[in-house]
């Protein structure tokens, strides 16, 4: 069984095997901009068609995909770092010389090229992301996984913040395109070093034998648990209310509340940030006192909670106070929640399987936000308007609380159980 001590409130974040993971999170967000909107923003400036620059958006297709080729992570590793190290290693530093390659095209005279290094870019960038994800998984001791991950999304959206609004910056009135894609690509570089000096897990699990078991194994070692169903419906319906709040919420901030484009993006841009930032951050450290399940619970009911701040600006007049200190309530209950749910996932991931099972978890939760909540937004507002969605929205989060406390005995065995 893995240790299981709880840490000090304060120093919950200097565990060796957490603090780590702020820099290698900042190494798996950094390419998703340089294949999205950063190269659109420069095909867009280089005179590259609607069509063609419509094209450009499949480039990301392998993020969604990555389960894919997950078992291949799982069974096969080189011996120079380790299981998962290894595999992040390699692709780090591929990353590194592909996207300085990307920096050396120019979208108007070498689209295809471009795109066609950019799609290596994603590929390997989506493998990095299972194998991190699996090494957080493997390295951090139960009551570390809520500040492991809330240092996860804190890097990984600080990375977004340099390759996608700096990289902006930088490419628009500093360095031009080519360096500025050469600099991220002696950042990733950098980031390869992080990752040599990272620690291994205490507990190192043996590779599934071949390459059928690393794809058949994790689906039925999961299956076999008990209740193994309802844990993947509350997986989809934890923060379900918090996906129907936030599908439309710069729209409805726009057109519902009446505030303009520059406020709703001055707000985002800052409050919205700097709260996940916070709410992440504090749910690790909250979780490392309260245990999982309370901290599941405590922080979907404070997301379900704070859906009505967007009830007060749907039905009073716009006030930019108002809006700030709803969009930074929202901000922080989500990122509590957030931290969290990764600590769940993690939880419920058996080390052997880790890659494969983390990446078919992790797109399952994505379920409810892509076909549920994008799709079943828009009707609902049309008929109900926008005070009364919001209320819905509220409604909608207490069927993943209800599952919740049904299987609370089961959530808090994976505080206190080792099924690694």
């Amino acid at each position: 069984m893995r240790e299981a001590v709880i840490s000090p409130f304060s120093s919950v974040y200097a565990s060796p095997r957490v603090y780590p993971l702020l820099v290698l999170g900042f190494a798996s967000g950094l390419p998703l901009a340089l294949v999205t909107g950063t190269l659109q923003a420069w095909a867009t400036v280089s005179g590259v068609s609607l069509q063609n620059i419509g094209f450009l958006t499949l480039v990301g297709t392998a993020y969604t995909l990555k389960f894919l080729w997950a078992p291949l992570v799982d069974r096969y590793a080189p011996n120079f770092l380790g299981r998962r190290r290894s595999w992040m290693f390699f692709s780090q530093v591929l990353l590194g010389i592909f996207i300085m390659a990307m920096g050396m095209l120019s979208p108007s005279s070498h689209l295809g090229l471009l795109a066609a290094v950019a799609v290596i870019v994603a590929f390997l960038s989506a493998t990095q992301d299972i194998a991190f994800d699996a090494y957080s998984t493997d390295v951090l001791r139960d009551n570390e996984r809520a500040a492991g991950a809330a240092l996860k999304v804190l890097g990984y959206r600080l990375a977004m913040i340099v390759s996608g609004g700096l990289a902006l910056v930088l490419a628009g009135s500093w360095l031009g395109w080519q360096y500025t894609y050469a600099l991220m690509g002696v950042f990733m570089m950098l980031c390869a070093l992080a990752t040599v000096l990272a620690p291994e897990p205490e507990v190192i699990a043996a590779a599934p034998r071949t390459l059928g078991v690393a794809v058949v194994a994790p689906l039925s070692e999961f299956f076999s648990r008990r209740g193994a169903v309802l844990i993947l419906l509350l997986i989809v319906l934890y923060k379900l209310g918090d996906a129907f709040a936030g599908a439309l919420s710069t729209t409805f901030l726009i057109r519902g509340a009446g505030f303009s484009t520059e406020e709703v993006g001055a707000v985002n841009k800052i409050f919205g940030l700097v709260a996940t930032i916070v709410g992440a951050l504090a749910g690790g450290s909250i979780m490392a006192r309260m245990g999982l399940y309370r901290s599941l619970l405590l922080f979907g009911i404070l997301q379900a909670v704070s859906n009505f701040g967007y009830w007060v600006l749907a039905v009073t007049p716009p006030h930019l106070y108002t809006m700030g200190m709803v969009v930074a309530i929202e901000n922080v209950c989500g990122g509590l929640g957030t931290a969290a749910f990764v600590a769940l996932l993690m939880a419920l991931c058996n080390q052997q399987f880790s890659a494969t099972q983390f990446a078919l978890l992790s797109a399952l939760s994505a379920v409810g936000r892509t076909y549920l909540a994008g799709p079943f937004t828009p009707p609902l507002v049309e008929t109900f308007g926008w005070p009364q969605f919001f209320v819905f929205t509220v409604l909608i989060a207490l069927p993943g609380l209800a599952l919740l406390w049904f299987k609370r005995d089961d959530i808090r065995l994976l505080d206190s159980t080792d099924r690694h």
